[in-house]
C-alpha cells in the first residue's frame, strides 16, 4: 500500500506540508492549474523554491496575497524574517529575502473570486459551496471537505458557535484555503493510499491572534487534536498551526513510529521560524507498506 508518514519532528503546518510533498516529487504547476477552478486566483500568487534549513535542503512554499485580495496573515503563518538560502520559482509577484537567489518566471491571471466578507472572512458555507462547485475531483473534494468541517467544528466549538455560523476570520483566509486544498490535490496526485504521522509537537508559550494573546498551543488547536498522542517540546512558540493540525488529525489513520516501508522518496518542507538548533521542517516519506 502506497504510504505518506508525516515526521513532525518540528511541527506541521499547511505551507511546510505542500512544501515537503513538492520536494518529495509531487509536481507544484499541476495543483496550481487545479486550484484555478476555485476562480479566487486574482487574490493570491503561490512560490516555491528550495532553502537550507540548519543544514537541510528543503522547499519552502508560500502563498503571496495581491493587492485585490483584503485577507490579513493570522498566526497560522507568522511570515518571520528567513535567513537562509532559497532559489526560488514564482508564479506571480515575487516576495524578496536576505540572501535571497531568485530563479523565478512570473505570470499573474485574473477571474471572478469567491466571496468572502469585511476584513476578508469566509462563511464555512461559502467555503464548502467553493469547493463543491469547483469541478475538482471527488477525492480531492472530500479530503479538503473533511479538513475545513474539523477547523470549524473546533472554532464553532471554542467560539460558541453552530457550524454554519462560523467565520473563518483565519482559516478562511486565502493563504489557509491553498494550503488545505493545495495539500489534498498533491496527496491524490501522489497516488497515496494510506497516511500515517508522528506525534504532533505543538510549542509552547503565547502567540497573538485576533482574540489577543493565547497560550500555545491555541484553543482551536488544541481542540481539533483531541485524540491525537501529542508530543512534548520546550521550544517557545506555535509548531503545530489549526490547519497542520486538521491535515494530520483527518488523514492520518494511525500516529506513531515510522512504520515498515520500502521508502520511495523523502521531502522536506521549510518551515518559516528558523531555530538555532534543529532544522525547523516537516519530513515526509512516501513507499510502500505491507
Amino acid at each position: 500500500m502506497r504510504t505518506l508518514y508525516f515526521d513532525c519532528f518540528s511541527g506541521i503546518s499547511g505551507d511546510m506540508v505542500i512544501g515537503a510533498l513538492i520536494d518529495a516529487g509531487a509536481d507544484p504547476v499541476q495543483m496550481e492549474a487545479e486550484l484555478k477552478k476555485l476562480n479566487m486566483d486574482e487574490e493570491y500568487n503561490l512560490s516555491w523554491g528550495k532553502v537550507v534549513k540548519n543544514g537541510i535542503t528543503s522547499t519552502k512554499f508560500d502563498v503571496i496575497l495581491t493587492s485585490k485580495s483584503d485577507q490579513t496573515h493570522e498566526h497560522i503563518h507568522s511570515h518571520e524574517q528567513e535567513h537562509s538560502h532559497e532559489y526560488e520559482h514564482s508564479h506571480g509577484n515575487s516576495h524578496s529575502h536576505e540572501h535571497e537567489h531568485s530563479l523565478g518566471h512570473e505570470h499573474n491571471h485574473s477571474h471572478s473570486h469567491v466571496p468572502h466578507n469585511h476584513h476578508g472572512s469566509r462563511t464555512y458555507k461559502q467555503i464548502v459551496e467553493a469547493i463543491n462547485e469547483a469541478n475538482i475531483n471527488d477525492s480531492v473534494a472530500n479530503m479538503s471537505l473533511a479538513i475545513f468541517k474539523k477547523i470549524g467544528e473546533a472554532e464553532g466549538h471554542i467560539h460558541g458557535l453552530p457550524l454554519e455560523k462560523v467565520h473563518f476570520h483565519e482559516v478562511g483566509a486565502v493563504d489557509s484555503i491553498i494550503d488545505i486544498i493545495g495539500a489534498a490535490i498533491l496527496i491524490d496526485q501522489l497516488g497515496i493510499e494510506s497516511v500515517q504521522s508522528s506525534a504532533i509537537p505543538t510549542g509552547s508559550g503565547h502567540i497573538h491572534i485576533d482574540h489577543g494573546i493565547y497560550p500555545v498551543p491555541a484553543p482551536a488547536t488544541l481542540e481539533i487534536l483531541k485524540g491525537v498522542p501529542i508530543a512534548s517540546n520546550d521550544i517557545r512558540t506555535e509548531l503545530a498551526t489549526p490547519t497542520g493540525a486538521a491535515i494530520a488529525a483527518v488523514l492520518a489513520e494511525t500516529f506513531g513510529s515510522l512504520p515498515a516501508m520500502i521508502v520511495e522518496s523523502i521531502g522536506y518542507g521549510a518551515g518559516t521560524k528558523t531555530f538555532e538548533n534543529h532544522p525547523n521542517v516537516l519530513r515526509v516519506i512516501i513507499g510502500e507498506t505491507q
